[in-house]
């Protein structure tokens, strides 16, 4: 009996880890929100913990551990229903993710002003592999990433390129193009 508790101590102790995915399970895999998936709302705990390098975790409604403290180096989103923004700290490269309720990369999310892009017209910037599309409120990708460079969205369009560069003074980046054009919310061109 004693060696059966000691084992069930042991595996749940190794089950509750705080090391990060190996590199191989990083980079491009991306998850999907889906509207058939039922949500659980995810909480942070502790509910204070907003500078990077405090520890957090997110716990379901069971208390249940979703995202284990030690996963990520710091989180943007005290409450999780169907996405949260957080800084992923493996392989050193502090990046801005978006994850879904089970702690799965969705997409990265373009930096601004130190922080996440701003919802602007209901929509804010996203990237996976490199380009650059939009999401919504709830997370969900509406105009797929294929832009070099984008423009956050103002009444209903967004100025954007498909080949473009980023140039960089000391402070902040300009995105340079001759090519520049506008889409609609649908990602079709538009005036």
């Amino acid at each position: 009996m004693k060696g059966s508790l000691a084992l069930a101590a042991i595996v749940a102790l190794f089950s509750c880890t705080t090391q990060p995915q190996s590199e191989e399970n990083q980079g491009a895999e991306y998850a999907e929100i889906t509207d058939s998936s039922p949500g659980d709302t995810l909480f942070r705990i502790p509910g204070d913990a907003y500078e990077m390098g405090e520890d957090f975790a997110y716990i379901n409604q069971q208390g249940d551990t979703m995202v284990p403290f030690g996963r990520y180096g710091l989180s943007f989103t005290d409450t999780i229903t169907t996405f949260g923004i957080v800084i992923d700290k493996s392989g050193g490269n502090n990046e801005l993710i978006a994850i879904n309720p089970h702690g799965q990369r969705l997409y990265e999310v373009f930096w601004i002003d130190n922080g996440p892009d701003y919802l602007s017209d209901g929509l804010f910037r996203i990237i996976r592999n490199g380009k650059i599309g939009y999401a919504d409120a709830s997370g969900k990708i509406v105009i797929q990433p294929q832009f070099t460079c984008a423009y956050p969205f103002e009444d209903g369009r967004a100025k954007v390129a498909l080949d473009c560069k980023t140039v960089t003074d000391m402070d902040h980046f300009v995105m340079e193009s001759d090519s520049w054009f506008y889409v609609d919310k649908m990602g079709e061109k538009t005036e």
